[in-house]
């Protein structure tokens, strides 16, 4: 890869809820899930704008994730074949999907998980990495290389993503 200038990555907040208003995705795959609350509050902005679904995936599974009729959750790695097949397997070919990663901060995963993820955002949608405000962007400064160092790698060997500075809070 040749030399390439750090693009200019928002820091600040996204309004994820102004994005699924705006946007109505038929799909949001939620990478990372933790203790659930992210997947349930996308399946309530869902429930706004109509049918559509959450499909969320963590490496362990809990018992207390909130249940919700527009939410599957996917257990395992979320680079493994396995989990990426069963994800594939949900999804119709015609439906808008929105991705959010928010799993191992590390960069090596996220710099896989954009490999993998990337391909199965639509047109128009977005596919958003949480988390690039740590490594000192201007948060935790001594955490190692990671969200936003991916970023910047991934948007300097892509042209079919862009940072959308509209969208920042």
């Amino acid at each position: 890869m040749a030399w390439c200038p750090l693009p200019e990555i928002p820091y600040r907040s996204l309004d994820i809820s102004r994005i699924i208003s705006a946007l109505k995705p038929d799909v949001i795959i939620e990478i990372g899930i933790r203790y659930g609350g992210s997947a349930l509050y996308f399946a309530s902005l869902l429930d706004l704008v109509g049918h559509r679904r959450v499909i969320s995936s963590d490496i362990e599974t809990r018992q207390d994730w909130p249940q919700h009729p527009r939410v599957t959750y996917i257990c395992g790695s979320s680079v493994s074949p396995e989990v990426v097949q069963q994800l594939a397997t949900r999804l119709d070919s015609t439906a808008g999907r929105m991705v959010v990663l928010d799993s191992d901060h590390r960069k090596a995963h996220v710099d896989e998980e954009l490999k993998i993820y990337s391909r199965f955002v639509t047109p128009g949608q977005y596919l958003i990495v949480e988390d690039t405000a740590i490594n000192g962007h201007p948060a935790s400064a001594g955490f190692r290389p990671g969200p936003f160092a991916s970023v910047a790698t991934f948007l300097c060997d892509r042209d079919d993503f862009v940072v959308d500075k509209t969208r920042e809070k």
